[in-house]
């Protein structure tokens, strides 16, 4: 008896489905978010250790990433420090002025905890310099519109945003430049709390008073 031979069905491969794109828009929201945490991050190491003892290496373990990609970032040590020193950390979302006074005494920590040589330099010549006082002159400029930003737009936001940190700057100069022994011996927490009434008067806002020829009540 003859055995019919068995019909061998060909196997159907599964062809795996190409990943979905991710879009360039995507890509650049995880920068952001990437860079602000080595922002922060590095923020409270130079704060806490200096610049001197504050290490690339450091900061990439605090942030949870390769070392080499804060180097892409960022350039160099000091380039991320100068970063870190400008940008005034962004509220969380809905939040007013309230805690601007404790962002702007937390960039103040981070210069307070040791300025790198080359802004030493940069505040040692910028009034007889010319160079170095137009590279002051930005850096603080870019300081004064992130703190006016955050300000009510009708009570003068530039203004008290120049007269914020131009005292912050005033006091990094007395610490870190004349070595002013009330400033250099006042725990940090010290000056933040005498800090924090001023600067709050400054950036809160303020009830609207009286209209002109008006009397309070």
């Amino acid at each position: 008896m003859n055995r019919v031979p068995p019909i061998r069905r060909p196997l159907l491969r599964h062809r795996a489905l190409p990943a979905a794109p991710v879009s360039s828009t995507s890509r650049a929201a995880r920068r952001r978010a990437t860079e602000g945490r080595v922002l922060d991050r590095a923020r409270a190491l130079f704060a806490e250790r200096g610049f001197e003892r504050t290490t690339i290496r450091a900061v990439a373990a605090a942030a949870e990433v390769d070392p080499a990609l804060v180097m892409q970032y960022f350039g160099t040590k000091r380039n991320l420090f100068e970063q870190a020193v400008r940008a005034v950390p962004e509220p969380a979302a809905g939040a007013g002025t309230d805690d601007l006074p404790d962002r702007l005494l937390a960039s103040l920590g981070l210069k307070l905890g040791g300025l790198p040589e080359g802004t030493l330099a940069t505040l040692r010549s910028m009034l007889t310099d010319p160079t170095a006082a137009e590279h002051a002159r930005e850096a603080l400029g870019a300081q004064i519109a992130s703190v006016a930003a955050a300000l009510p737009a009708d009570e003068d936001p530039e203004l008290r945003a120049a007269l914020a940190v131009t005292a912050l700057v005033g006091i990094t100069i007395g610490h870190q430049l004349l070595h002013l022994p009330a400033l250099r011996d006042a725990p940090a927490d010290r000056l933040a709390a005498l800090l924090r009434p001023a600067l709050a008067a400054l950036t809160e806002p303020h009830p609207a008073g009286p209209a002109p020829g008006e009397s309070a009540p």
